[in-house]
Parts: structure tokens; C-alpha cells; sequence
């Protein structure tokens, strides 16, 4: 028990480690915010676009909630995403890493402070998003279920979860550039997982890949909740997949994790800078 304690202890001391930096860089908060503020309110215009476009054809309206949607669903777990690929950049930026990976706390105790608080920074800071865009839209969500799609958030943060861990392996091993090679993997599940547009316009081969991104169900899930109504009884088809996903990919991460820390520490790649 006295174990237990202290393991759960030194998880909330990375966590608050992390709400400490949010602190100390709060103007770079604030320019991030306003950046994705801007960014989602630019995609989401482009429904009313095309229904200027397009004419009474179009129900602008309608392309507003959905691209809405999925930025608001991809800000969230991407956010997610880089948060726990940067644990290892984290550490180099504040010349901590031999400290950290050498001192005698579990790695997984670091990445579960890590990814905790990366679930409810992830969750505010879209929360405030949303909020945006309600108030700029004027959308009305009576008759979605709010509560549907947050679980399906919830349920795709595991999967995600487990593909940051994977990713986070990549800065470790390559202190030059590492961090800017896990945009490759953000950057493929973003064209496969029908973010901005149905999976049913990609190629036969993407449309088979996007069968293995966990975004795809979330995005599908999240938008039967909040376009359709969905009860949250019938989400369930979108529901197990990414738990499924989930309880793989964050034991595979971890052992992959693990064994990528043993190396690093034995070829001598902790040192601060690239």
C-alpha cells in the first residue's frame, strides 16, 4: 500500500510539473489558443462557403456542424498526441532528462503524469474551443447528445493514448529531430480518418487503411451523437473498437517504450540537446 502511495504521488507530481510549465509559458498558452481558435473557426466557414458556392443545393449549415466537428474532435486528440510524444522533449527543454530517466521512479509512473494530465488539459482546452464556436455559429446543440459524444472522446483517448506512447519513442532515439518525425504519424491518421470529408472519397487503399485509425471510429461516433442525436446505447459499434485499439496499443507502447529507454540509456542519448 505504502508503494502504491507513492507511485500515485509521484504520477500527480508529474502532472503537476506539466500545469506548472502551462503556468510559467501562459503567453505561449494564450498565442496557441488563439491560434486554434482561429484555426477551427477558418475550417468550419468553409461550410457556409460552399453553400454560397453551391447555391440551395447545399446545406451550409449542416457542413458547418460537421466540419465543427471534426476539428473540434482532432484538436482534442491530437492535442492528446503531443503532449505524450513530448514527454521526452519536455525534459531536454528543461535540462531534466538524465534526472528524470535515471532517478528511481517507474517510466510508466512518468507517462501515466504525463498522460493524465494530458486527457484534461486536452479536454479544457477544447472545452474553451467549443464554446467559441458555439457563440460564433450560433449552434444549436438541444438536441444533440452531449453526453454520447464526450464518452466517445473519452474511449478514443486510450487509442491515442497508446499511439503517443509509440510516438514519444522517436524523440528519444533521434535527439536532432525527433519531435518533428511524429508529425508524420499525426499527419497520416489526419488524411485517412475522414476528419473534413467521409472516408467513402479516399482511394480503395485508404479507405481500407483508415479501418486501423482509431479517429475514424471516434469521428463517426462523435458525429452521430451531436448531428443525429445517437443515444448513447447505440454508440457502442464505435465504442469497442477503440477500446479494443486502446488495450493494445498502450501495452505495446509501454513495452516498445520501455525497451527504447534501456537503449537510450546504454548508447548514451539523454543528453540535453540534439
Amino acid at each position: 500500500m505504502t508503494t502504491l502511495l507513492q507511485e500515485i504521488r509521484a504520477t500527480y507530481a508529474f502532472m503537476e510539473r506539466n500545469a506548472n510549465l502551462v503556468k510559467r509559458y501562459w503567453t505561449w498558452e494564450l498565442v496557441w489558443m488563439t491560434y486554434s481558435i482561429a484555426n477551427s473557426l477558418s475550417v468550419s466557414y468553409i461550410g457556409l462557403g460552399m453553400e454560397r458556392l453551391g447555391g440551395d443545393r447545399i446545406d451550409g449549415r449542416y457542413l458547418v456542424l460537421y466540419l465543427v466537428i471534426g476539428t473540434l474532435v482532432w484538436r482534442y486528440l491530437s492535442m492528446i498526441f503531443y503532449w505524450i510524444t513530448e514527454v521526452i522533449s519536455i525534459e531536454r527543454w528543461e535540462g531534466t532528462i538524465e534526472y528524470t530517466l535515471m532517478a528511481p521512479i517507474r517510466w510508466i509512473t512518468h507517462m501515466a503524469g504525463q498522460t493524465f494530465f494530458a486527457v484534461v488539459y486536452s479536454l479544457l482546452f477544447t472545452g474553451v474551443i467549443l464554446m467559441v464556436t458555439v457563440i460564433m455559429f450560433a449552434i444549436d446543440l438541444s438536441q444533440a447528445n452531449l453526453f454520447g459524444g464526450t464518452l466517445m472522446l473519452i474511449a478514443g483517448s486510450l487509442s491515442f493514448i497508446g499511439v503517443g506512447i509509440m510516438g514519444s519513442i522517436l524523440p528519444l532515439l533521434f535527439p536532432e529531430r525527433g519531435a518533428q518525425m511524429t508529425h508524420v504519424i499525426i499527419a497520416l491518421l489526419l488524411l485517412v480518418s475522414g476528419v473534413y470529408y467521409p472516408i467513402d472519397v479516399l482511394p480503395v487503399a485508404l479507405q481500407k487503411l483508415a479501418v486501423f485509425s482509431p479517429a475514424t471510429y471516434v469521428l463517426d461516433g462523435t458525429r452521430r451523437a451531436l448531428l443525429e442525436g445517437m443515444p448513447t446505447s447505440q454508440l457502442w459499434p464505435y465504442i469497442w473498437p477503440i477500446l479494443v485499439m486502446g488495450l493494445i496499443a498502450i501495452p505495446a507502447g509501454l513495452w516498445i517504450f520501455g525497451i527504447a529507454e534501456r537503449y537510450a540509456k546504454r548508447t548514451g542519448k539523454l543528453h540535453r540537446n540534439g
